[in-house]
């Protein structure tokens, strides 16, 4: 800018000079005019030799300033048909060049990264400095129980209710944990960093493990239960056998009561052994469910008797809080009833006397809420609930919350048990 004001002031100032020398060499002689007239043409040349020696490519190079500065690198600078000069114009020219090629091939990277992370069944959390969600991803999402990024987009992850994220928040940086939380679903979360800005920037992986864990579970423990169901099986039915055929001997008059009694004492024993095992076989043959559409509340009121039943024992009050709409749910009904009864059996259990329970259905979504006022269910037993024989009575087999377990998956609903801050207990059941 100060060359082209310093270029203007000195053509004008050769310009004015030889206008002076023209007016004044006309009073004097033609042969001073004419000195004056080449003069000027000399000056009107030198600006522009000056022109296109200093200036031209001065302007080319502000030109090419003024496009990195926009970052726009669509447009090239024109050679000036100086060697020096065009020499510069082609590096700059190329330079731009590999520039656009950089910054293209970095938006298809951070395209397709993006889509990748969007789609991809691991839930990706990134957080910025202060531990607040920027970004978050669908299948994030879905294992945080929200249903919208608008729900956690620029919040502190430890304000976020969900028990999963409670979980994850207590995360140490560079750590990796399996956490299971209390609706029967198992992840493996991680709390990594990548650099930006110079600083490392933290990041939350969350895969869910549930399926493949229970899978294993399931393959390890039905091999188990089937071959200790076959060979106590198989042993109690000769030993029964036999005891049948020796209580039909006659004994001595003084000692066959004696002998009788403690023959038909073992035989019971064996069938209440061979009854325990089948239970735990009839766990890992439960039938693929026979679906139809059915109202939910009318699988509840018929279940109702038999459930006020399990309360009446135990002096609790059984309440129906059902929705006003028809609730059309796909489920096997007969199958869905043994849970039905299953989770209002525990529920009773839970409750030492004169307690409560309520049975809620909404249709938006279709859901069944099951809540009691009996014991907490403490924080880390929570997590434990729906793994394999885990029980929290003292002589439990753990086997009713697997049942549970298994046949609401087969049904595929989600659901979850927790004690909440009001201190009820809720088994929720989403269809």
């Amino acid at each position: 800018m100060r060359l082209r004001i310093l270029f203007t002031l000195l053509t004008a100032l050769l310009v004015v000079t030889a206008i002076g020398l023209i007016s004044i060499s006309s009073k004097i002689s033609n042969y001073a005019f004419y000195i004056a007239e080449g003069f000027l043409t000399l000056c009107i040349g030198f600006s522009c030799y000056f022109y296109f020696k200093i200036m031209k490519p001065l302007n080319a190079l502000n030109t090419g300033l003024e496009l990195l500065r926009a970052q726009d690198f669509s447009n090239r600078l024109s050679l000036t048909g100086q060697k020096d000069t065009d020499h510069i114009v082609e590096i700059f020219n190329r330079m731009i060049n590999q520039l656009k090629y950089e910054r293209l091939k970095v938006r298809e990277q951070n395209h397709f990264l993006d889509l990748i992370i969007s789609n991809s069944p691991m839930g990706v959390i990134i957080l910025n400095f202060d531990n607040e969600i920027t970004s978050i991803n669908k299948s994030a999402l879905t294992h945080l129980e929200l249903k919208t990024n608008q729900d956690v987009t620029n919040k502190n992850i430890g304000t976020i209710s969900t028990p999963l994220a409670k979980r994850i928040n207590s995360l140490v940086q560079g750590t990796t944990e399996t956490i299971r939380i209390g609706n029967a679903k198992i992840f493996r979360c991680s709390r990594l960093s990548f650099i930006d800005q110079g600083f490392q920037r933290p990041f939350i992986l969350i895969e869910s493990l549930t399926e493949e864990v229970m899978t294993a579970e399931k393959k390890a423990y039905e091999r188990v239960i089937r071959m200790i169901a076959h060979e106590v099986n198989n042993s109690v039915t000769g030993v029964t056998s036999i005891l049948d055929s020796i209580n039909n001997i006659n004994f001595a008059k003084d000692q066959s009561i004696d002998v009788s009694d403690a023959i038909t004492i073992c035989i019971e024993r064996c069938y209440g052994l061979s009854n325990f095992i089948t239970r735990f076989a009839n766990v890992v043959k439960i039938p693929t469910p026979i679906t139809e559409f059915v109202n939910l509340n009318n699988c509840i009121s018929k279940c109702n008797a038999f459930m006020e039943n399990i309360c009446l024992n135990r002096n609790i009050t059984l309440s129906l809080n059902l929705c006003s709409e028809d609730i059309m749910v796909n489920i096997d009904t007969t199958l869905f009833e043994q849970v039905l009864v299953n989770i209002i059996k525990n529920s009773a259990e839970s409750i030492v006397s004169d307690g409560e329970i309520t049975i809620t259905t909404s249709s938006n979504p279709p859901c069944l809420i099951i809540t009691d006022n009996g014991k907490c269910i403490p924080f880390d037993t929570a997590d434990k609930l729906f793994t394999s024989f885990f029980s929290t009575k003292p002589n439990g087999e753990g086997l009713g919350l697997i049942f549970i377990r298994d046949v609401l998956l087969k049904h595929n609903c989600s659901f979850s048990l927790y004690t909440y801050d009001d201190g009820l207990t809720r088994f929720t059941i989403s269809f």
